[in-house]
């Protein structure tokens, strides 16, 4: 119930400081469950994409965005936001069977592949995650294309700023094969960043952001 209030009461706020252009919602289905693997440029795009669809979203996010600063914090409960330690291999683990069961009852999960913000603008490599998701329950996923978040929370800010953004939702994806095989996981990951790339325009870099990041100091 407060997700449901919280969420009528912050949409609009969302409409009039972003401005949001959507294309594509309607790949979104009305019943059952989706994963939506979506590109990452913003720390709010866990919160946005929710917020400005009609179904809930359950999103997964690192552990500092809830701890790190109070507004994104503040968004990521708002949101109900799976969170994930990152550097534990097991609970990466965890918060995947935790997405599965979400999947299994019919929910809708979000993810995004490349597992940390672009440092540049750029599309990074993704993590097999979404593949072992997609190919554990059988669930469709969707591509999705965020654009001009990045301007709303840019790097080491504090708070949010008016800026428009752009949501591209991709007709929905099924994958066969086994999700306990690296190699049909890496297939099926590399298929999914193909379609997140035709949607965003986005240069593509077959690198994990993640090791961009620790090369150039960044966190």
């Amino acid at each position: 119930m407060l997700y449901h209030v919280a969420k009528f009461a912050s949409t609009p706020l969302v409409h009039a400081m972003c401005r949001p252009h959507i294309s594509g919602a309607a790949h979104v289905p009305r019943t059952g469950p989706a994963i939506l693997a979506a590109n990452h440029l913003s720390v709010l795009d866990s919160f946005l994409l929710p917020a400005l669809l009609p179904r809930h979203v359950t999103f997964t996010a690192k552990n500092e965005y809830f701890s790190g600063n109070p507004v994104s914090g503040f968004f990521m409960r708002l949101g109900r936001s799976l969170p994930i330690d990152r550097e534990s291999a097991h609970a990466a683990q965890a918060m995947l069977e935790e997405a599965a069961a979400l999947l299994e009852r019919g929910e809708l999960f979000g993810i995004h592949p490349e597992g940390t913000r672009s440092p540049d603008g750029r599309l990074y490599r993704g993590k097999i995650g979404v593949a072992w998701l997609a190919l554990r329950t059988g669930a469709p996923v969707l591509p999705v294309a965020l654009s001009g978040t990045e301007k709303v929370m840019p790097f080491g800010a504090k708070v949010p700023r008016p800026a428009p953004i752009g949501i591209a939702i991709g007709a929905p994806l099924r994958f066969t094969g086994d999700h306990t095989k690296a190699q049909d996981r890496r297939r099926v990951t590399d298929e999914i960043m193909a379609a997140i790339q035709r949607l965003s325009g986005q240069e593509y870099v077959p690198k994990y952001a993640a090791s961009v990041k620790a090369e150039n100091g960044m966190s």
